[in-house]
């Protein structure tokens, strides 16, 4: 729908909307609640249908269409059972309540309606209305039913009217739910114990995943949401002496979205004691089959560019390294990094030079995978990408884990667990190093959980699948399958405190290079030429984050103090100089009044009364001026800000006497961005942390 076209439905709607509103004014002056608080409702709609011609009903519902015959109105009547025709005549309601119905109540206001069934000429069952009640007047209307909510954005954003018009999109939910209760019943029936564990955190365990932070204000302390479905806490249960255990729940990974991933999801994991990997492949195989009969009543699928997927026939054996090595001649047990890193580019794989051998095995094999169709399980898994499974008796690299492999991808995963304290603290401990070296996706070492390991767990097999299999099984987008999937707010375009944006800054009049040289021609101190590259690469990284002009706004950054040296011995002149040194050089209004922006609220160029109001403005000044907390923080550290993490710089954040001139609000503006503080700070430290050598740390 291109700009023209939205301007004009939303001046209908508007319209529409006016429309209403009056009518829902006159409906008050003759006496009408339009939002009373009790429905007389004794039947649903789907029961209304079993009542015999001439049995009297009272149904409610939302009204789905509305058509005009002479002294008859015919309706459609929806409620979540299902849709009726229902006719009013005026002969029956009587002249005024007719004329009040006809005149006053519209398309998509929910009514309750007493009447007699009965059936038309041409055969379609309905309800003479004897009577009607309005029960909630609508402002706005339903979307057109063959033009309205075609944008998946707009579908997710107002699910609401997404479920209203689509049944289908509803029926998949009640198939969720029933996906989710065969589970439970499965694993109740198999003896197994529900249970709940902890969502926040002091360490997060069970997976190799980024982690949401937050902070507990009570006991001062950062924390973090789960990234397993408390793996730590059952394997604690199992210790304590409990068999069988299982939870469903919400878990959290602070990673990126796709086809198959999501932020937060619902995922089931469950602990057997005394049994392994074996037993657990045999009890998973027989819970997918269950669940699908259940769900579907059947056990083949189209997934993807599979078109039959038979669960039902016998589950293949995927042996992890016979797999890489048969699609890619790396033998991933010899292999060294340098040859890994070598098939990887000439497969056209990204990878980072900072990657351990663990992290580029994963990325073949995620390139392997594609063509298993499945239904399978993977085993013979390295030890290095399951810090957590128990080695296999016959190969000490290999460890006895099975993940699900259907249509291409891992849906599900277990293991024989690890109950050896020592192997396992040694784990850890490797985990904590890559964690160091700058991945945060490494595990983070649990010494109660070693502990607890010490009084001795039980052979254990546990597993965890999340709902991306039921995705798999509706042959969908994870995000179609869950009812309100996360969304960036929307920023309003009519919002009157949005200024400027970056889309309104013409073209760059230089390079990045030339940029700099500029930077240099009225900049010699080295600290200040820090500061001017810590900006411009944290601008980046948000432009990066946020899906703006990745050039531009680091532009902004590296240039947006040009001035500070020839007005360093009067601040008050700071950002006066700026714009004529930006205008010479070419750059366009627009660019230089964000550039003076970040000084918005200072007694600097006259302007502490002015206020920011646009992305950009907003991110150059949380930008330029977090970078020098993050350098002083970092400067404390024996390892300057290799390993620096976002809840030691929050500390210091929370500390006003440490740097007190770092304005501690402006920071907090990354806050408008839709960024919470935690992510800001990671993604700050993670733009420094790539310039380390250039900036001294």
């Amino acid at each position: 729908m291109n700009k023209q076209s939205q301007n004009k439905e939303k001046l209908n709607i508007n319209d529409e909307r006016e429309i209403r509103l009056k009518k829902l004014i006159e409906l008050r002056a003759v006496g009408i609640d339009p939002y009373p608080a009790k429905s007389e409702r004794t039947r649903t709609l789907a029961e209304a249908f079993t009542v015999k011609t001439g049995g009297s009903v009272k149904v409610a519902g939302r009204i789905m269409s509305k058509r005009e015959m002479g002294k008859i109105i015919f309706c459609h009547l929806q409620d979540e059972s299902a849709l009726m025709q229902i006719v009013f005549k005026q002969d029956e309601l009587g002249e005024d309540r007719y004329r009040l119905f006809e005149k006053k109540i519209d398309w998509a206001d929910i009514i309750e309606v007493a009447g007699e069934r009965f059936a038309t000429k041409a055969g379609e069952e309905s309800i003479l209305v004897k009577a009607w009640k309005l029960l909630a007047k609508t402002l706005l209307p339903l979307p057109d039913k063959f033009h309205g909510l075609q944008d998946e954005e707009l579908r997710f954003r107002k699910r609401y009217l997404d479920l209203i018009m689509n049944p289908e999109v509803k029926d998949i939910f009640y198939r969720k739910s029933v996906f989710w209760s065969s589970m439970r019943e499965f694993m109740l029936k198999e003896g197994f114990f529900e249970v709940e564990t902890p969502i926040l955190e002091t360490t997060t365990g069970g997976a190799d995943a980024n982690p949401f932070v937050t902070h507990h204000d009570a006991l001062d302390i950062d924390l973090y949401l789960r990234i397993s479905m408390g793996e730590l806490w059952q394997k604690r249960l199992m210790v304590a002496g409990f068999e069988k255990t299982f939870e469903i729940g919400r878990q959290f990974r602070n990673e990126g979205m796709s086809r198959e991933h999501l932020q937060d999801y619902t995922q089931i994991e469950f602990y057997w004691a005394y049994a392994d990997y074996e037993k657990g492949m045999d009890l998973v195989e027989r819970l997918y089959k269950y669940v699908a009969k259940k769900t579907y009543g059947a056990l083949k699928f189209k997934m993807g560019k599979f078109e039959d997927i038979d669960l039902n026939k016998k589950w293949e054996r995927y042996d992890y390294s016979t797999i890489v090595r048969e699609k890619t001649g790396v033998d991933i047990l010899t292999a060294n990094e340098d040859k890994i890193r070598i098939a990887l580019d000439k497969l056209q794989i990204k990878h980072e030079k900072r990657e351990t051998k663990g992290r580029l095995i994963d990325s073949l094999w995620k390139h392997c995978r594609k063509d298993l169709a499945g239904p399978g399980f993977l085993i013979n898994t390295p030890v290095l990408v399951s810090p957590l499974a128990k080695r296999k008796e016959d190969n000490h690299e290999l460890t006895q884990r099975f993940q699900v492999i259907l249509a291409g991808s891992e849906v599900g995963n277990g293991y024989s667990e690890l109950n050896d304290p020592i192997d396992q603290a040694n784990r850890f401990q490797a985990q904590a190093e890559m964690r160091e070296a700058g991945d945060r996706e490494a595990q983070m070492h649990d010494k109660d959980f070693v502990e607890a390991l010490e009084h001795g767990m039980p052979p254990t097999c546990g597993f965890g699948v999340s709902e991306r299999l039921f995705s798999f099984l509706e042959n969908k987008p994870i995000r179609e399958c869950v009812l309100f999937p996360l969304m960036k707010p929307r920023i309003d375009a009519d919002d009157k405190e949005k200024t400027k944006t970056a889309a309104t800054i013409g073209p760059l009049p230089m390079s990045r290079d030339e940029a700099w040289k500029l930077v240099k021609k009225y900049n010699k101190k080295q600290a200040n030429l820090n500061h001017y590259l810590e900006s411009e690469a944290v601008m980046r990284k948000l432009a990066e984050r946020l899906g703006k002009d990745i050039e531009l706004w680091g532009m902004l950054g590296l240039l947006h103090d040009i001035d500070w040296e020839e007005t360093e011995d009067d601040s008050v002149n700071h950002l006066t100089k700026a714009p004529e040194m930006l205008k010479q050089a070419g750059f366009d209004d627009n660019f230089i009044n964000t550039v003076i922006s970040h000084g918005y609220g200072f007694e600097c160029a006259g302007l502490q009364n002015k206020k920011r109001g646009s992305d950009v403005e907003y991110a150059l000044a949380c930008a330029e001026t977090v970078t020098g907390l993050i350098y002083a923080t970092a400067l404390m550290r024996p390892d300057k800000i290799a390993a620096l993490e976002a809840k030691s710089v929050k500390k210091k954040f929370k500390d006003k006497s440490f740097s007190a001139k770092v304005d501690r609000e402006v920071i907090r503006e990354c806050e408008k961005l839709g960024l919470e503080l935690d992510e800001f700070l990671n993604l700050a430290i993670e733009a420094m942390r790539g310039i380390a050598g250039e900036i001294g740390l």
